[in-house]
């Protein structure tokens, strides 16, 4: 049972770090749920603060990474309809990886941030950047999680398995 428990553990903690190079599938989530599973249902114990720790952690980047492209689209000047056109291409980028995924939101920050600056393509190039400087960095934020979850776990799940 307890082999099966640890394959679970792993199969999250690894759709954890697919989940933070796709966007829509929360990574950081998944990681923490297998770190949980490690926790609760293995012999191994992670301390209460380190799980508190990991799990605020997890959270924030969660909230985080949903938010940076938004932030980047705005600090870049861009407004509502620009938004709007990240998250629309974010959304169609999905249905269409893997190059979908980078080149559909900032197309469609461009589509939107054009219509909204009244066909001023520099401009709405530049919101468009934003965009995906806000989308890269949020990936290398999960992902930075999501890997340090899965070597941290690694470990354990080595010694649990072939004991």
């Amino acid at each position: 049972m307890s082999i099966l428990i640890l394959i679970i553990a792993f199969i999250l903690l690894t759709i954890g770090f697919i989940g933070s190079i796709i966007p829509g599938l929360p990574g950081p989530a998944f990681s923490y749920l297998g770190i949980l599973i490690i926790h609760f249902f293995t012999e191994y114990q992670f301390s209460t603060p380190v799980l508190f720790i990991i799990g605020i952690i997890a959270f924030l980047i969660f909230v985080l990474d949903y938010s940076l492209q938004a932030m980047g689209v705005k600090k870049y000047g861009g407004g509502k309809k620009a938004t709007i056109g990240t998250f629309v291409g974010l959304f169609i980028g999905f249905l269409s990886p893997p190059f979908g995924i980078l080149l559909c939101p900032f197309i469609g920050a461009f589509i939107g941030a054009y219509m909204e600056v009244k066909n001023d393509k520099t401009r709405a190039l530049k919101i468009a950047f934003g965009s995906f400087l806000g989308f890269i960095s949020g990936t290398i934020i999960k992902l930075c999680l999501s890997t340090g979850l899965l070597f941290f776990s690694a470990d354990h799940i080595i010694r649990l398995f072939f004991k």
